[in-house]
């Protein structure tokens, strides 16, 4: 039996931004061109779609986009796309622009409403876009190359007035539910002390012993990276302050993390990605995320990436505690 063709693709960005996302966006819209497909862009994801906030995209309105931050597509949460009946709807209206293949530029949650619309006869290909590098399928996400850079050229500032008032500086990056940017910030910045949700039994007194301790030794500064999901850095300046007589300020970086140009690494791997989502719709497949794995991109069953999980290797910490000392 001949697969259908399919005709036209939809694509949508949905959850957090990430550098990189236009990239995708791009790569999907002039490779489905490239093979006589028509692409319709989804604005603000798939609160978007369930409001109908669907256009039509040439090869020209994705120009001039790769080097952009953020998404044009726009993204938003959609908490109707977790009920049976928004997903129905989500398909139906799939079904009347004549949408025979979706590719979701998003992170888990994204790829749960993906799964929904692949189970009821929407062709659906997941790319992983999240700065938080917390897909478990996946040793990439688009938009953690440039967070996490930003991050550390932010950090470096902060550590020259840090040094020149010799001051403690808490500095809190993105991370609510994992730790990856804060690991690799804490490392490439050479902080003391790294502070990441995965850890959740950190010993406050024992960085006050360590502060004083390096104060005596004459260190004229002390570096903590914390990440989102420790929080309480305010706090926490003014408990170590109080406590090592130290002057200790807190730094959140925030959502700068999420803007900027995208690096070199994010534009090409989500340019890639973006490709292969059509090249496998084009094969007829369905309900299947892209990852990179080992060096290669790969991708999986979309229940199965779900399940899987991903911590942060332990020999990466006992070398930031290592290098700390």
């Amino acid at each position: 039996m001949t697969k259908k063709r399919v005709r036209t693709i939809g694509v949508l960005t949905s959850g957090g931004d990430a550098p990189g996302m236009n990239a995708a966006i791009r790569a999907v819209t002039r490779t489905a061109l490239g093979k006589g497909i028509k692409v319709r862009g989804i604005r603000q994801g798939y609160q978007g779609l369930l409001e109908e906030e669907i256009i039509d995209l040439s090869a020209r309105d994705v120009s001039d986009t790769i080097q952009r931050g953020g998404t044009i597509l726009q993204t938003a949460r959609c908490d109707q796309m977790k009920t049976e009946a928004g997903q129905q709807k989500a398909a139906a209206i799939c079904k009347k622009y004549g949408i025979d293949g979706l590719v979701v530029i998003g992170g888990d949650g994204s790829f749960r409403g993906a799964e929904k619309l692949a189970n009821l006869g929407v062709n659906t290909i997941g790319v992983p876009g999240t700065i938080d590098l917390d897909i478990a399928c996946t040793d990439y996400t688009i938009g953690f190359d440039t967070a996490v850079n930003t991050a550390m050229e932010a950090i470096d500032k902060v550590r020259d007035t840090s040094t020149s008032h010799q001051r403690c500086s808490i500095i809190e990056v993105m991370g609510r539910d994992a730790g990856f940017i804060a690991l690799w910030c804490g490392i490439a910045n050479g902080a003391e002390r790294i502070l990441m949700p995965e850890e959740h039994d950190y010993d406050e007194k024992k960085i006050i012993e360590d502060i004083q301790a390096s104060k005596e030794r004459g260190k004229k500064n002390y570096i903590i990276i914390n990440a989102e999901g420790v929080g309480d850095s305010l706090n926490m300046a003014k408990r170590i302050e109080e406590a090592t007589g130290m002057e200790t300020r807190a730094t959140i970086l925030g959502h700068m993390q999420r803007g900027g140009s995208p690096t070199c690494k994010d534009r090409v791997y989500a340019s890639i990605m973006g490709s292969m989502a059509v090249d496998l719709l084009a094969e007829g497949k369905s309900n299947r995320v892209i990852g990179y794995k080992h060096g290669e991109y790969t991708d999986f069953d979309i229940n199965e990436a779900l399940k899987m999980t991903k911590e942060i290797p332990p020999h990466h910490i006992e070398v930031a505690q290592e290098l700390a000392l």
